[in-house]
């Protein structure tokens, strides 16, 4: 099992969460995720580690972007 965090700026509603949360779970690999929005984290679990480029694009794609 693998897991990855990531801080995630702009998401203030459980709509950003779900559109974060869909967008995520769509990346090969991923078998859950995880959106805290107090934190702006997100937990991606998956059985092997994913490439953090392909979870950031879809970040992105959903319009939001990952903290450095």
């Amino acid at each position: 099992m693998s897991t990855s965090v990531y801080t995630v700026k702009g998401m203030t509603c459980s709509g950003c969460m779900n559109k974060v949360t869909t967008a995520v779970t769509g990346v090969a690999g991923v078998n859950d995720v995880d959106v805290d929005i107090a934190t702006g984290e997100v937990t991606v679990i998956s059985d092997a580690p994913i490439d953090s480029e392909l979870v950031r694009a879809a970040i992105a794609d959903a319009g939001y972007e990952v903290a450095q």
